[in-house]
């Protein structure tokens, strides 16, 4: 864990006892400083995840491996970030970073289960076994069964994290 700030330090006793004194914490930092420094953490092997709340961390936000931007308004324009965390909800980031994880899953079941159904279904109309009109009928339900299974996994998912 890191700290940059472009904001002074006089908030650095408290910030310390919230995050800890071994977290490096750098303040004054430039948007150019933010995203030098997140260059150097990729170089040597680092996962940054960044959370940025201001236009001046857009650049910082495109370089890390993942850009949160935090806002009071979800819907005003956040550029380069992968996600929008409102800032009320900071403190469920954990929560989020779950939800995200569990939504990578839900992906990786979707594709598993479109091609098994897809396997077994070219398996039988290669023998001739299916007729056209089934194939026309099944050939929706597919993409009606995914839809299903995803919308139902996330709101699980959510309900589970408490989001």
């Amino acid at each position: 864990l890191h700290l940059l700030s472009g904001d002074n330090d006089s908030e650095k006793e408290k910030l310390q006892s919230f995050f800890g004194k071994e977290t490096p914490m750098l303040f004054n930092q430039s948007p150019q400083d933010k995203l030098e420094y997140i260059k150097v953490l990729k170089t040597n092997g680092a996962k940054v995840l960044m959370l940025g709340d201001g236009l001046n961390d857009a650049g910082a936000l495109k370089q890390s491996n993942v850009g949160i931007a935090v806002s009071e308004n979800t819907s005003q324009f956040t550029p380069a970030s992968d996600a929008i965390l409102d800032s009320n909800n900071v403190h469920r980031l954990d929560a989020f970073i779950d939800y995200a994880k569990a939504g990578k899953r839900i992906v990786m079941w979707s594709w598993i289960i479109s091609i098994l159904y897809n396997f077994v279904g070219l398996s039988i109309a290669v023998q001739a076994k299916m007729s056209p009109m089934v194939a026309a009928i099944l050939m929706p339900v597919s993409s009606i069964t995914i839809v299903t299974f995803v919308s139902v996994a996330t709101s699980i998912a959510a309900k589970r994290k408490g989001l």
